[in-house]
């Protein structure tokens, strides 16, 4: 009886898997033959079949296929997922709204639940939640095969409830507690100061929907402050991306023409290339993008765009190098899968995934006057995460990356270096000129003040 109870689930189940195979064996699987792919659906529904009848518990067939899809989701790059309707909602929430958080970008690295960065002025940040930290608990739930998507849920809620994460952290010897309050993570995405008269600086955290709208009235601020701009700092640290509508079109509101990013999938001869239009405002002041191992996607995106269409002098330290892009497909029942479906290249040609932007002028960040050395080494990168796609070189460029100093203090440098920027993300009442004593605002600082006496001086000689 158990038998014939159970072949109708699995004629009907191998007659889907089948139609699947028929219809996109080609496309998916590539030298896989329809024979082959066909022999192998076959094997998953005599293994699923098996485990349903004779697994120590009771299992459904609907759960063991979910987990199975998961599983080859999991397997191909850490940016590819299987998402249940929360967590494809969650996901919706991140470009398009406010929602109840604590303010870490996470992903995995040696199978484990990882900080790569906390989101500056969020409960997270302020709590001294730190890069690679490993998260090993939410509550009381061990996040050990805990996949993404379910670590994010458990951290979001409304805002003003709490939640405790139990992290470990290289050098510390017993695990630290955090109970953090959720607050609305804000949906604003540029805040602005201006640390010396007629010198602008201009953050970018994220790229959201209606990021280059807040550029547009951020920039008519400044101008308005100080009259024409002689300068602009572009601070992208930290910027774990976004909306790749956004850094084309943030790029391209810096530049009258040129290419910004060409996006090439599994052929390279489907190439699709984004180019910049002209520019109908006056933005001839010179520019110093800030970015460090916490820039990622759109952010790298726009350094690259700029950098190669030379309008832009590019500072800091090597970028996360995320350069691959991933659509998000709806499916039945508000499931939804998310995968990788080809590569970004700067203007140049060159590759960002697992290589990152290399900046033009290596500095480290820290407090002026107080360390030597920095703090960027803390950071991982996508070259340190499981399952991630190969750049061209891994090798290339290994001057950028920065030095690990042993006698810095990285925990007290954080803490001293977050406050700096309460200074517009909270608009205390410091003196905006505070920013200053980060040592990678002050060179860009320096650089744009020493361009502007340098093109003084060649008019005066002419």
């Amino acid at each position: 009886m158990k038998s014939i109870k159970h072949k109708p689930i699995k004629t009907f189940l191998l007659v889907l898997l089948a139609v699947f195979a028929v219809t996109t064996a080609t496309s998916v699987y590539g030298d896989f033959s329809r024979e082959e792919t066909y022999e192998r659906l076959k094997l998953f529904s005599d293994v699923l079949e098996e485990i349903e009848r004779n697994y120590v518990e009771p299992v459904e067939a609907t759960d063991l296929i979910d987990k199975a899809i998961k599983g080859m989701m999991q397997g191909l790059d850490p940016h590819s997922a299987f998402l249940p309707p929360d967590a494809f909602k969650g996901l919706q929430e991140d470009t398009r709204g406010e929602f109840g958080g604590i303010g870490i970008v996470i992903s995995k690295r040696d199978d484990r639940l990882t900080v790569v960065s906390p989101m500056e002025g969020t409960p997270a940040y302020r709590a001294g939640v730190q890069a690679n930290d490993v998260i090993i608990r939410v509550d009381e739930e061990s996040t050990q095969d805990m996949m993404l998507w379910e670590a994010v849920q458990l951290m979001r809620g409304e805002p003003g409830t709490s939640v405790l994460i139990t992290i470990v952290r290289e050098g510390v010897e017993d695990p630290l507690e955090f109970e953090l309050e959720r607050a609305n993570i804000p949906l604003d995405s540029v805040r602005y100061a201006t640390p010396r008269r007629g010198y602008g600086y201009l953050w970018i955290t994220n790229f959201r929907e209606k990021t280059t709208d807040e550029l547009s009235t951020a920039i008519a601020a400044l101008q308005a402050d100080n009259g024409p701009l002689k300068g602009l700092i572009l601070d992208l640290r930290d910027n774990p991306g976004g909306l790749l509508s956004q850094a084309v079109s943030v790029s391209d509101f810096f530049l009258d023409d040129g290419d910004i990013v060409s996006i090439r999938g599994r052929d390279d001869r489907e190439m699709e290339v984004y180019r910049a239009g002209r520019n109908s405002e006056d933005m001839d002041f010179p520019i110093v993008i800030l970015i460090n191992s916490g820039s990622a996607s759109a952010a790298e995106i726009v350094a690259g765009a700029l950098q190669d269409n030379r309008r832009a002098l590019v500072l800091g330290t090597k970028s996360f190098g995320k350069g691959s892009v991933q659509t998000v497909r709806p499916l039945r029942d508000g499931y939804a899968l998310k995968y990788t479906i080809a590569k970004y290249y700067t203007p140049s040609g060159a590759s960002i995934q697992a290589e990152g932007i290399n900046p033009d002028l290596i500095v480290q960040r820290r407090l002026l006057d107080e360390t030597e050395g920095g703090i960027d080494s803390i950071y991982l990168r996508e070259e340190d995460l499981d399952n991630h796609l190969p750049g061209i070189d891994e090798d290339a460029h290994p001057d950028a990356k920065p030095d690990d100093p042993e006698s810095i203090d990285r925990e007290d440098e954080l803490e001293k270096l977050m406050r700096l920027r309460d200074v517009v993300y909270d608009h205390d009442d410091r003196d905006p000129s505070v920013l200053l004593l980060d040592s990678q605002i002050n060179r860009a600082y320096e650089i744009l003040k020493g361009y502007e006496l340098f093109s003084g001086f060649t008019q005066d000689n002419r």
